[in-house]
């Protein structure tokens, strides 16, 4: 029997009032309907946004620790859980079972570190240029937020939102991805099993276009923090400025790898295939290009191409599968727009190019590993984001020409650089436009205490993740304390 995806609003799981429900497709086969996710208008919007409002004064009362049990309590059953939610999100999203698995573990780290962030929620006191004036200044929540989640880790990224928003002492109003609506069932579930209140954190399914929309619009929501296309983000953060709400977004990437002709190929080959291939390239830090120099190019080439060779697309619930499926057949469809269009603009395809067919592929959304060489720095394919398989090589001559083609395109959130020499390792850390960098390491990955987030396009508002995360979800309050006990000449503030 197909399940079916609700809503979570004032404690309780209800559907929407829309008449339009979604399905939920399993993209290894398409074939199977997963199950549908009610649809959300304006209307269930607002009465999430009202819940939460009406839980704020209480949530923001209770002590900062208090909040923080309540959450690291969250991660804890996340581990607890994860089978449970590896499988789920794996028929839903299509990654393999073991990225699923450690999608899940991420969530919970992360979680449990930012917990620990409600005893460090700290202000300053700072001495007043005045006498017997005692100046400090203090952390305080926003009020109700909105959190905008997509599909390609639907597990980590909400939990990682939600948990600092609530550490924080704000109320939450989560509208998750449409296509992995079950993921987010059993996050929002797994944070009310933990203690969370009633009214505190509610989740809207639905559609961008309806109850995102009704979310980013709603007059009691304080702040919006989102991830997702670069395109929506930035409607976003034009909205959040004519409504005079502060925005978070992390959005796109292009993400280089550079490898010079001094660094290791065989380790940069594999960091390439597995931040191009992994996850089917739906990550955000997903290794899009290869800027690679001349001397090296055709023995990293061919040893790309073995690789590429040795991906296993298919259904992520088999062991033997390395690479799942697109998520649906909107992004499917992009994908291949784009491989349609590597070859019109002159490229060489050295692995892949197509859709994976044999076998039960068929009913899958399936693109073989795809390899470009011959790839200039003005294609369309080096600086628009596929969010596929799909890999441009650029042949360069030395770091100097490696960073200007890096640093060549819209997008700065993560990079990577494979070089012996310390003082390139060095200019490289000078130089490159991005917010994440790497050593001798692939594009992708992360640390729970570390911030993570990206320059130029890619990202805006502060840091998500590690000690930076709470930034976004607390304003400043600056107290002036007078204890002369008389009236002062003047003050001068």
């Amino acid at each position: 029997m197909a399940e079916q995806f609700l809503n979570f609003i004032d404690g309780e799981w209800i559907a929407g009032s829309g008449s339009n429900p979604i399905a939920d497709i399993n993209p290894a086969d398409t074939r199977e309907v997963i199950g549908h996710a009610t649809d959300s208008l304006e209307a269930d919007v607002d009465a999430a946004v009202q819940a939460a409002h009406g839980a704020f004064a209480s949530w923001r009362s209770t002590p900062a620790p208090v909040r923080g049990q309540i959450v690291a309590a969250a991660g804890r059953l996340f581990l607890e859980r994860v089978d449970q939610i590896a499988e789920v999100l794996t028929r839903e999203e299509g990654k393999i079972l073991a990225e699923a698995k450690g999608e899940v573990r991420k969530g919970s780290n992360l979680v449990e570190f930012l917990a620990g962030e409600s005893r460090r929620l700290n202000g300053e006191t700072i001495p007043s240029e005045m006498s017997k004036t005692f100046a400090y200044t203090l952390r305080v929540p926003l009020g109700v937020v909105g959190l905008i989640t997509p599909w390609n880790f639907p597990m980590a990224i909400p939990a990682w939102k939600i948990a600092p928003a609530l550490v924080c002492g704000n109320t939450v109003v989560l509208k998750g991805a449409e296509q992995t609506p079950w993921v987010s069932q059993l996050v929002v579930q797994a944070f009310v099993d933990a203690g969370v209140p009633k009214g505190v954190l509610n989740l809207i399914q639905g559609r961008g276009e309806t109850a995102g929309a009704a979310l980013v619009e709603h007059p009691l929501v304080e702040a919006i923090s989102f991830t997702g296309s670069t395109e929506i983000g930035h409607h976003i953060y034009a909205r959040g400025a004519a409504l005079g709400k502060p925005v978070q977004c992390e959005l796109g990437g292009k993400n280089p790898i550079i490898v010079l002709a001094d660094g290791d190929v065989d380790m940069a080959v594999a960091a390439t295939a597995k931040g191009a291939f992994g996850s089917t390239g739906q990550r955000c830090t997903a290794t899009s290009r290869a800027i690679v120099d001349a001397r090296v190019h055709d023995q990293f080439v061919d040893a790309l191409v073995r690789e590429a060779g040795l991906v296993v697309p298919g259904n992520g619930l088999n062991p033997a599968t390395t690479m799942g499926p697109s998520v649906d057949q909107d992004q499917f469809d992009k994908v291949h727009e784009y491989l349609a269009i590597g070859p019109g603009e002159g490229v060489e395809t050295r692995a892949g190019g197509g859709r994976a067919t044999q076998g039960d592929l068929e009913f899958g959304l399936f693109t073989q590993p795809t390899v470009w060489t011959g790839v200039d720095r003005s294609m369309r394919i080096a600086r628009e984001e596929i969010f596929g398989p799909v890999l441009s090589v650029l042949s360069v001559d030395g770091i100097e020409e490696a960073l200007s083609v890096a640093n060549d395109v819209e997008y700065g959130l993560t990079s990577s650089i494979y070089t012996r020499d310390v003082n390139k390792v060095f200019e490289y850390i000078d130089h490159i436009e991005t917010g994440m960098l790497h050593v001798n390491s692939p594009t992708i990955g992360g640390e729970a205490q570390l911030p993570f987030g990206g320059m130029k396009r890619t990202g805006v508002g502060p840091r998500e993740q590690g000690p930076t995360a709470i930034e976004f979800f607390t304003e400043w309050k600056t107290v002036y304390i007078d204890y002369t006990g008389s009236m002062r000449g003047g003050n001068l503030y």
